[in-house]
């Protein structure tokens, strides 16, 4: 039997209105202690901010976080998966994408969040992560991979 998503992803998932500002999204995130809020536009998720995003697109560009919505920075089109989909298949999403959360809806209603740090916290997980061909590998993401993978052989051991 293989893991599906919903096996895995977080479902308190915590969202934000397009209208907020960076500072709100940035207090909400302090407040749950999290690092990316979905974007939702009329009841329906549409982006994702992330940490990253603050960082390129608020503070690098010296834009003004009380006047800058969250809109204006956040990653679209949002790459989604769904709570059947194989883990194996969310994973090489979250690579082919050059992803680290990937939401999760079903029929466009927000369901869960899974992230490459849930997926690799797994012994079987991180098998599958090893075998995938290298230049697939995203370097940021080969290192969280290789990271777990050297934390969960000391467990092992």
């Amino acid at each position: 039997m293989s893991l599906k998503v919903e096996n895995v992803m977080v479902k308190g998932v915590i969202t934000v209105e397009e209208k907020a500002t960076v500072r709100e999204a940035v207090e909400l995130m302090n407040k749950h202690e999290i690092g990316c809020l979905i974007v939702m536009e009329k009841g329906k998720p549409a982006g994702i901010v992330t940490e990253r995003d603050m960082l390129k697109r608020v503070l690098l560009e010296a834009k003004d976080p009380k006047k800058t919505k969250v809109s204006e920075i956040m990653s679209k089109p949002l790459v989604v998966g769904k709570p059947q989909m194989s883990i194996e298949d969310a994973v090489k999403l979250m690579f082919n994408q050059k992803i680290k959360k990937l939401p999760v809806a079903d029929n466009d209603h927000l369901v869960g969040l899974v992230t490459l740090t849930d997926l690799v916290r797994s012994r079987e997980i991180i098998e599958t992560l090893k075998k995938l061909p290298t230049k697939e590998t995203p370097k940021r993401m080969k290192k969280v991979v290789d990271y777990f993978d050297r934390i969960i052989s000391i467990s092992y051991e």
